[in-house]
């Protein structure tokens, strides 16, 4: 693979913020009599916002908000346990040393997103994209499309690193490179990677701003 921008995708991706996020959604789905399984099947890679007005049908969009905000408050306090995926942060800081762009790309709201940021000790990134900033979820593409155009590169010249289908679907249909983070799908021939640990990934960087990027 070669490219001159990487955009991570933060939870499950950069940090692994699964368990903090699976004991909040299941004691809101407890709490709202919704099938625990059935809550933790659709969330992942989606803005809460989504998964909120998916499970609470029937709800006027102000009782969705006000159940965002406690979310949100309730996802802020758990974050005692988080922390990075493998090799990530030193990953990460490579990238920097090489003064080689890269973005956060997260469904996430912003308080949330820069709390687990925070939490689990990440470099800052180039660009910080949240839910704030984009008016459709993944899959669509447009928070990818977003990233890419922000920080001045074609879709082609990124790699989207992610672990949700719809994260990954979203960086396959904003045209971006895409390498997988403990993704179960295998044989996913859209991803050009699969990685469990960042230590997995060698860097060449070339003179003109491009790197190439394989399995160790």
């Amino acid at each position: 693979m070669q490219a001159k921008c990487f955009l991570f995708d933060l939870d499950g991706t950069l940090i692994d913020s699964l368990p903090a996020s699976e004991r909040v959604w299941t004691q809101w789905a407890h709490e709202h009599n919704v099938l625990v399984n059935d809550v933790l099947n659709y969330i992942h890679g989606r803005q809460a916002v989504e998964s909120l007005r998916h499970f609470m049908q029937g709800c006027t969009e102000n009782e969705v908000q006000l159940a965002l905000l406690d979310l949100e408050r309730r996802e802020c306090n758990e974050t005692h346990d988080i922390a990075e995926i493998d090799g990530a942060i030193n990953f990460l800081n490579e990238l920097n040393r090489h003064k080689t762009p890269w973005a956060i790309v997260t469904s996430g709201t912003p308080k949330l997103a820069r709390a687990r940021h925070q939490a689990a000790k990440l470099p800052m990134p180039s660009l910080f994209i949240t839910a704030e900033h984009i008016k459709n979820s993944k899959p669509h593409p447009e928070a990818y499309l977003l990233a890419a155009n922000t920080l001045g590169f074609k879709p082609e010249e990124c790699i989207v690193v992610e672990d949700a289908l719809a994260g990954i679907q979203s960086g396959v249909a904003a045209g971006c490179q895409v390498i997988a983070v403990n993704h179960k799908y295998k044989n996913d021939t859209s991803v050009k990677l699969h990685i469990t640990s960042y230590h997995q990934i060698a860097l060449n960087f070339l003179e003109n701003d491009m790197i190439t990027v394989s399995l160790k």
